[in-house]
C-alpha cells in the first residue's frame, strides 16, 4: 500500500476552501474510492506525490504532455518567455508563428484563433457556426465530451458521465433545445436527422476517436458519412480534436483517417501543458469573427506569451522528432500485454488504441458508443485502478477516460506496468 498521509491532510485543508477539494471533478476519485493523490512534481514519465511516491504516469495532465513532463527544449521556452514578461494584453510575434505552425499541420485549418481552454474553444466554434450558417440546431453525440459549454452539456462523458449527471443543473432548458444528441458511430441516424431538419442544422460537432466515454475510435465509414450529410445540406462539421490534435498524428484525427471538418478545435499539446485553446478552420468561415466580422469572441489572455512559447516547443519538438510510430509501437506493447493478462486471467474486457490514446474496458462487448460503454464494469475498475495505484501505476481516475502514453515510456516501464496488471488481474478473476 502507498503512504498516502500527506496526500490526505493536503485533501483535508483543500476541502475547507474548495468545493469537493478540487478544481475539476476529474481530479476526483469519486468513482475508484478514496481521496486523490497530491502531486509534488513530474518528472518525464513519473510523478511523484506529496510523500515521495513516484508512479508511471498515463495521464499526461490529460493529454498535453506527450513529451513527457519538463521536456528541457519546453521548460528553456517558458523560462525565456517569462523573462519577457507574463502577459500584455497587446499582439506578439509568437502568437503568430504558432497559429503558422498550426495551419501547416491540421488540414482544415487556414486560420485560426488562439483562446484559453477547450471548453472555450468549443463555444465559440459553435457560436461561428450558428453566426456564419444563420442557423440554430447543432447535432452531437452521446458520450462525447465538448468541455462544460451549456448547450453541449448533455449526455456529456468525462466527468460528467463519471458522476452520473449527464446534464448538470444550472443549465436552462432553452439553452439545449437546439442541440440533437445522437448515437456515435450511427451514420443512419445521423442521416435522418439531416433528412428532417437539413435546412435547420448549424453543425455538427464531434470527437473523431472519442476520448471521454474511454478511446471510442470511429467505426469504418462513420467520419466520411458525417462530411457528406454537412456538405450535402450546408452545416458546418466541426472537430473537436482537443485531445487528438498532435496526439493521433501531427495533423490530427482528421490527418489520419483523411476526413477533412470546416472547423477543428485544439487545445492541450499545442500549449504544452499551459493553458490554451484553439479553434481554426476554412478561411471563409473565420472571417465571420470579430474584428473581421459580426460574431463576438474575445479573451484577455488568449495567445498568452506563456503558453504560446511552451505551444510552440512542443510542437517543434514533435515536427523535428516525429516520434509517432514509436509512440504507437510502445502504446501497442502496453495494451497487448494488457490484453494477454487479462485473457489469462479470464478477466471479460475490450481494449481500444488509436496512436498514443487507449482504453482498458471491462466490458464483453466492443465498445463503439455511449449505450455500450456505460455497461462498463466500473466497479471492477475501481478495484483495477486501486490496485495499479498501489503498485506504483497512475492511470485515469475513470473508467470513461482515454489513457495516455509519452515519449518518455520506456520498454521497462510497459512491462513493469504490464507485469503490475497481471498481478491485480488475478484478485478480480
Amino acid at each position: 500500500m502507498l503512504d498516502r498521509n500527506h496526500s490526505r491532510s493536503a485533501f483535508a485543508r483543500a476541502c475547507r476552501v474548495i468545493p469537493g477539494g478540487v478544481n475539476s471533478p476529474a481530479r476526483a476519485f469519486g468513482a475508484v474510492g478514496g481521496e486523490p493523490l497530491f502531486i509534488q512534481k513530474g518528472e518525464a514519465q513519473s510523478l511523484v506525490d506529496l510523500d515521495g511516491n513516484r508512479l508511471i504516469d498515463y495521464v499526461g495532465s490529460w493529454g498535453p504532455h506527450i513529451l513527457g513532463h519538463g521536456h528541457p527544449q519546453v521548460t528553456a521556452a517558458i523560462q525565456e518567455a517569462l523573462v519577457r514578461g507574463t502577459s500584455f494584453g497587446a499582439p506578439t510575434e509568437a502568437e503568430s508563428e504558432l497559429a503558422e505552425m498550426i495551419v501547416d499541420a491540421v488540414p482544415s485549418v487556414e486560420q485560426v484563433r488562439l483562446v484559453n481552454s477547450g471548453t472555450e474553444a468549443t463555444m465559440s466554434a459553435l457560436r461561428l457556426a450558428r453566426g456564419y450558417t444563420g442557423r440554430d440546431i447543432v447535432i452531437k453525440f452521446a458520450g462525447c465530451y465538448h468541455g462544460h459549454v451549456d448547450s453541449l452539456l448533455v449526455e456529456a462523458g468525462s466527468g460528467a458521465l463519471t458522476h452520473g449527471v449527464p446534464s448538470s443543473p444550472g443549465v436552462p432548458a432553452g439553452c439545449t433545445a437546439d442541440t440533437l444528441s445522437l448515437r456515435y458511430n450511427d451514420a443512419a441516424q445521423l442521416e435522418d436527422a439531416f433528412r428532417k431538419q437539413g435546412d435547420q442544422i448549424a453543425a455538427v460537432i464531434l470527437e473523431p476517436v472519442v476520448g471521454n466515454m474511454g478511446c471510442v475510435p470511429p467505426q469504418p465509414g462513420f467520419l466520411e458519412a458525417c462530411r457528406e450529410l454537412c456538405t450535402r445540406h450546408g452545416a458546418i462539421l466541426i472537430f473537436d480534436e482537443v485531445m487528438t490534435g498532435f496526439r493521433v498524428a501531427y495533423g490530427g484525427a482528421q490527418a489520419r483517417y483523411g476526413v477533412t471538418p470546416d472547423l477543428t478545435t485544439l487545445g492541450k499539446i499545442v500549449g504544452g501543458g499551459l493553458p490554451v485553446g484553439a479553434y481554426g478552420g476554412r478561411a471563409d468561415v473565420m472571417a465571420s469573427i470579430s474584428p473581421s466580422g459580426p460574431v463576438y469572441q474575445a479573451g484577455t489572455l488568449s495567445g498568452n506569451p506563456l503558453a504560446t512559447a511552451s505551444g510552440i516547443a512542443t510542437l517543434r519538438v514533435l515536427k523535428e522528432t516525429n516520434p509517432y510510430a514509436e509512440l504507437e509501437a510502445t502504446t501497442t506493447r502496453l495494451t497487448q500485454g494488457l490484453h494477454r493478462a487479462a485473457t489469462e486471467a479470464g478477466i471479460p474486457h475490450q481494449i481500444a488504441q488509436v496512436g498514443s490514446m487507449f482504453t482498458l474496458f471491462f466490458n464483453p462487448d466492443p465498445v463503439v458508443d455511449y449505450d455500450v460503454s456505460r455497461r462498463n464494469d466500473t466497479e471492477r475498475f475501481a478495484a483495477y485502478f486501486q490496485g495499479m495505484l498501489n503498485r506504483g501505476v497512475y492511470l485515469p481516475c475513470s473508467q470513461f477516460e482515454a489513457n495516455f502514453v509519452s515519449t518518455c515510456h520506456t520498454t521497462a516501464d510497459i512491462d513493469q506496468t504490464v507485469a503490475a496488471a497481471a498481478e491485480v488481474f488475478v484478485t478480480l478473476s
